[in-house]
């Protein structure tokens, strides 16, 4: 069981089971969403989370047709996204999770659109873009 939360601690979840390695995504939007040169996403089957409260401060943003973004209207902390093309899967912050991760990251996605003063020097695949099928790839791994 793996516990989070954001930044005000008004939005609680729980994770059952392992973690799915981390994806880090270098896309145009993951960087603006979190203001940071990456975002690190653990793919998470919806049956294995549980939102423990928060409910009433959860806003989604529909980035792009299809995939929405759902952050703390209190705080602003982004908790996860999800695609309608893999509904039965989220992709939960790695920041948030309280506890001991017991994984680590797979790879780099999107590194041809990465932030140009970031450099990443260490020795994990990388993917030009990224698509569902390597998203779920990562997550089959994972379970």
């Amino acid at each position: 069981m793996h516990t989070g939360s954001c930044l005000c601690n008004g939005v609680r979840f729980e994770i059952d089971g392992d973690l799915a390695p981390i994806q880090i995504c270098h896309c145009e939007q993951c960087r603006k969403a979190q203001g940071t040169p990456f975002a690190s996403n653990i793919p998470v089957a919806l049956t294995s989370f549980r939102l423990n409260e928060g409910r009433d401060l959860l806003r989604e943003f529909e980035s792009s047709p299809g995939k929405q973004r759902v952050f703390c209207s209190r705080c602003g902390s982004p908790i996860f996204s999800k695609r309608d093309q893999l509904p039965d899967v989220i992709r939960i912050r790695a920041g948030l999770i309280d506890s001991t991760l017991g994984t680590k990251p797979t790879a780099h996605f999107y590194v041809g659109s990465k932030a140009d003063w970031w450099e990443i020097n260490d020795h994990l695949p990388k993917f030009s873009e990224a698509d569902i099928a390597q998203a779920q790839n990562a997550t089959k791994k994972a379970t």
